[in-house]
């Protein structure tokens, strides 16, 4: 390897530090502090606590995602959407298919759920931190919940510029926040390094052991040190499976010296239980305290920022798998067009942040809700996972699939008991995505068996005979249908009933692969003066199809569509209509010219 080479592999190692592990990288300013809340920090707890977060990390993380997930892919691609489309070619019967696709749907919504929570938990639980800085202890909670909305304000007012400049520092602030992690870990930890026996498994068992009730409730806030594994996945299609690895290996173990420091720390004050970690930093280096303060707080954003845009992403794939309506998308990089930012829903988390903000008023309290539908998604993962090395028959991987989901399951049952205490909010929030995506689909089905297609043959033989008499306009037009072998009825409608037929007539069809990435298209005449244009884009791909037609020199003078217009009795479907209503229509997303769009009007009453 080249010394260029190297330099460019460790760039992508640094970029993932920023990219990936935001989220779980600020775990630590949190996590001790609310297990705490339920467990005196006595030397033996804190070493049982110590164990099971250890545990807790290489099972989820490190076990479920760094070494079984990662080597799932698709072109380098992970995430939910990719196990989902990986799993669908061996599937057989109807049944099954459907099952595995609201897995799917399901593990959207939840990451979705605790998105929400993400910013809300990571931005507070730093501005709390001011209480610390002397002269500032009675700070009123309002004054640090209006100061953690105003840094939301900023996150979410700044997607719409794009992030991609900011975003190249990521990297490296993360690698200094990473090295804080160690350096104030490590002093405690090397002045009580007895706390490295709680790596044994005995410590977590024992507690288990001796307290199976409380320990089954700790486990639904152990998991807080694993919340944010799960983008080593969802991420490793922007910066590949090797990077992603090393990154974890680096941030893996500056996070463990961090929560082994907390406990060192805690053996010799007892009293900082309450913020283990900002406590442990004002004890070490006071006159520091304000630019770590600082530290944590961009730390914090950048968590958010990748959610934001993982939520952005993801969104994008169901819109153009067509599960969920299409919104105005706008792509805020020249050179990357999975940049994007998509207004309606960058606002709708913004006012799910803040209301979360002022709903539980602390991080502690936020925290006491946080979990549950990550613990949801994770258990998802390993399903899918399992059911593919099933498949494939690597049965090893199998076998580890299987214990690592149902320790996610484990999880996750623990999670429900967070319900009561807040947690019903991740789950209300992932429910109104869950529903567009239930709701969309099943209208879409109704819709379109509302209209009654014309059989390709029949079709064509009506086209030959109206396109033989001569009467047609100059120039090309393009029809859109969903399907090649049946002909929406708006066409023969357009052609037939109103006479309108161009001297070229391109049926256009779109259809996402099972690829991530990558468009291939295929032009073929079916008919004098009529083609069939079949475009297959990954389902991943911000597909452009303007530049399709201009490869192959179609330069169309008009562009018919379907225009529905829903009529129902049933408040579900109006509501359904409601959401066509307001979606831009498929050539508008696709940003076709609008000067060039005619919209033939069809009635549908579902």
């Amino acid at each position: 390897m080249t010394l260029q080479e190297r330099l460019k592999s460790e760039m992508m190692v640094i970029k993932s530090l920023g990219v990936v592990y935001g989220d779980i990288g600020t775990s630590p300013i949190y996590t001790f502090a609310v297990i705490l809340l339920l467990v005196q920090p006595t030397t033996e707890t804190i070493f049982q606590i110590l164990s099971m977060a250890f545990w807790t990390m290489l099972m989820l993380v490190t076990v479920q995602y760094a070494w079984l997930a990662t080597s799932l892919s698709k072109r380098g691609e992970g995430g939910t959407v990719v196990l989902v489309q990986l799993l669908l070619p061996y599937l057989k019967g109807a049944r099954i298919t459907a099952i595995v696709s609201a897995l799917g749907f399901l593990g959207i919504s939840l990451m979705i759920g605790d998105g929400v929570i993400t910013p809300a938990i990571s931005i507070l639980s730093s501005v709390e931190g001011i209480a610390l800085i002397p002269g500032f202890e009675n700070t009123p909670k309002i004054i640090l919940l209006l100061i953690a909305a105003g840094i939301a304000l900023a996150l979410f007012a700044v997607q719409k510029k794009g992030v991609e400049k900011v975003a190249s520092a990521f990297g490296p602030i993360m690698v200094v926040w990473f090295f804080a992690l160690a350096l104030g870990g490590g002093y405690y930890l090397l002045q009580s390094p007895e706390v490295l026996k709680a790596i044994s498994p005995f410590y977590a068992i024992e507690f288990i052991v001796q307290h199976p009730y409380i320990a089954f409730v700790v486990l639904a806030d152990v998991l807080l040190c694993a919340t944010g594994g799960e983008a080593l996945y969802a991420d490793m299609g922007h910066l590949g499976r090797l990077p992603i690895l090393k990154g974890w290996l680096f941030a893996s173990v500056a996070l463990l010296i961090s929560y082994y420091g907390q406990g060192a720390f805690l053996l010799s004050h007892p009293e900082a239980a309450k913020a283990p970690f900002f406590e442990l930093y004002h004890t070490l280096v006071p006159s520091l305290y304000v630019p770590l303060l600082l530290l944590s707080v961009i730390a914090t954003v950048i968590a958010s920022q990748a959610m934001i845009s993982g939520i952005f992403s993801v969104l994008y794939q169901a819109m153009t798998t067509r599960i969920f309506p299409h919104f105005n998308v706008n792509y805020t990089s020249n050179e990357l067009r999975s940049q994007i930012y998509v207004g309606s829903i960058n606002w709708f988390l913004f006012v799910c942040v803040v209301a979360m903000l002022f709903i539980f008023g602390e991080s502690a309290k936020l925290a006491a809700a946080y979990g549950l539908s990550v613990a949801g998604a994770m258990s998802i993962t390993g399903v899918l996972m399992s059911m593919i090395f099933m498949y494939k028959r690597k049965y090893l991987k199998m076998g580890v699939s299987i214990i690592a989901g149902f320790t996610s399951l484990i999880f996750f049952i623990s999670c429900w008991l967070k319900i009561p205490h807040g947690g019903y909010w991740s789950l209300i929030i992932a429910s109104v995505p869950l529903f567009i995506v239930i709701l969309y689909t099943q209208g879409q089905k109704r819709l379109y068996a509302s209209f009654v297609p014309i059989d390709k043959e029949l079709f064509l033989s009506e086209y030959l005979k109206r396109y033989a008499q001569g009467f047609y306009v100059e120039g090309t037009a393009l029809f859109f249908a969903r399907n090649a072998d049946a002909i929406p009825a708006y066409i023969s409608k357009t052609m037939f009933q109103n006479g309108i037929m161009y001297e070229r007539n391109i049926i256009v069809t779109i259809h996402p692969s099972y690829e991530p990435h990558g468009v291939s298209s295929e032009l073929s005449p079916i008919g004098e003066g009529l083609d069939l244009l079949s475009i297959r884009p990954g389902y991943m791909e911000t597909l452009n199809v303007e530049a399709i037609l201009r490869e192959r020199n179609i330069d169309e003078r008009t562009i018919f569509y379907g225009d529905e217009e829903i009529v129902s009795e049933s408040m579900i479907w109006k509501i359904f209509a409601f959401i066509k209503d307001v979606s831009p229509n498929f050539v508008s997303f696709y940003h076709f010219p609008h000067d060039k769009l005619i919209g033939v009007a069809r009635r549908a009453e579902i």
